[in-house]
């Protein structure tokens, strides 16, 4: 048990005569360590994407929110009579009235 735990701290087993194996095993783990550790990294990108992402959605919903309130309060019938008052422009007092068009006459 000790001489073959000083073997495998020696490195025997890599330059004995079936090492062939186990270079074929240790570079399969390997390649697949650096595969597991790219796309560890690649998944850590698209979170910090999606975060980035997701705080953009929010921040152009609350100005799609101001700017609709901005809007809606510009509509109102007083800010705009406010508005036209400054041109000399005012409301009528008088009720508008309905044309009729009589079809055949």
């Amino acid at each position: 048990m000790k001489s073959r735990l000083m073997d495998i701290l020696k490195g025997k087993f890599l330059v004995s005569e079936d090492a062939v194996k186990n270079w074929r095993f240790i570079l399969f783990v390997s390649a697949l360590a650096v595969f597991m550790i790219a796309s560890s990294h690649s998944v850590d990108r698209k979170v910090h994407e999606i975060a980035r992402l997701n705080d953009e959605v929010k921040e152009l919903q609350n100005e799609y929110v101001d700017t609709r309130s901005i809007m809606q309060r510009m509509k109102l019938e007083s800010t705009i009579l406010s508005r036209l008052e400054n041109k000399g422009l005012k409301q009528s007092e008088t009720a508008p009235r309905k044309i009729v068009v009589l079809e055949g006459r």
